[in-house]
């Protein structure tokens, strides 16, 4: 009950007399009769004083020894404050300045954190973006490196029946003994299916030799080209759609591109 009665915001009302006569008197008697209460009623006048005290003139000891007599002695901790005075809002004024300075302190504290938080994650933005241009430039740069190398040896690889608009390159480097296919003109192969390169032989008999399975694990760059295995001697390149790992020959009805040494 104590609780509620001195949350209840009736002692600050009643210190700054804001209640009319008979609440007055009842706060009087509540004082009278309980601590905790009579406690709570000097530590708010208390609590004015000192915020009087730091936006009013300098008291005097002699005065200020005045005031405490009066509240702590004369009155046994209480004084009827007079409703008409000005000065008696001073130090709530004070309180309430306050209480709106902190808050907007606090929203300003915040505005700014949600600021810098908004710059932040447009910094990393911005970086994955860099981080993406600058491994996609450095793609573009080793793939024009492999095509336009001094020794290479290009080898154009032709559509057939089951996709005549297709096309493919093969680039044989004799210096560095490399191969490398460029699949950019062959369709996405469906899932499940991945592309197999063929070096063949066309004499006495065809005769042809897995040189390459084309999956991630083979991709050379991003761009569509592979390294595959060197292979001396080819006198053809073909590419056929295999089910996933490859097969261990090639399946002819899914001949996607041919093109002869």
């Amino acid at each position: 009950m104590n609780t509620e009665y001195i949350e209840s915001g009736i002692l600050e009302l009643y210190i700054f007399g804001l209640l009319s006569e008979e609440e007055n008197l009842q706060v009087k008697e509540m004082a009278d009769n309980n601590e905790d209460v009579r406690a709570e009623i000097l530590s708010i006048e208390k609590a004015i004083i000192d915020l009087s005290y730091s936006v009013s003139p300098y008291l005097s000891a002699e005065v200020y020894e005045k005031i405490r007599q009066q509240l702590i002695e004369k009155h046994d901790g209480v004084v009827q404050m007079p409703r008409s005075s000005t000065s008696s809002f001073i130090g709530w004024a004070a309180a309430v300045i306050l209480l709106f300075g902190l808050g907007f302190q606090y929203y300003k504290y915040n505005e700014a954190t949600e600021e810098v938080q908004a710059a932040a994650k447009q910094r990393d933005k911005f970086e994955q973006m860099l981080a993406t241009v600058s491994e996609e430039n450095t793609q573009n740069e080793k793939a024009l490196a492999i095509i336009r190398a001094k020794n290479n040896d290009v080898i154009p690889l032709e559509g057939q029946q089951v996709a005549p608009d297709a096309f493919a390159k093969v680039y044989l480097n004799s210096e560095d003994n490399k191969i490398y296919v460029d699949i950019a003109g062959l369709p996405e192969p469906p899932q499940g299916k991945v592309y197999q390169v063929w070096a063949l032989k066309l004499t006495p008999q065809l005769t042809p030799t897995s040189i390459g399975v084309l999956d991630d694990g083979q991709r050379a760059e991003n761009k569509g080209i592979y390294a595959v295995d060197n292979f001396e001697g080819a006198e053809a390149f073909g590419i056929t759609l295999e089910p996933a790992g490859g097969s261990p020959s090639p399946t002819l009805e899914q001949l996607y591109t041919l093109g002869k040494v």
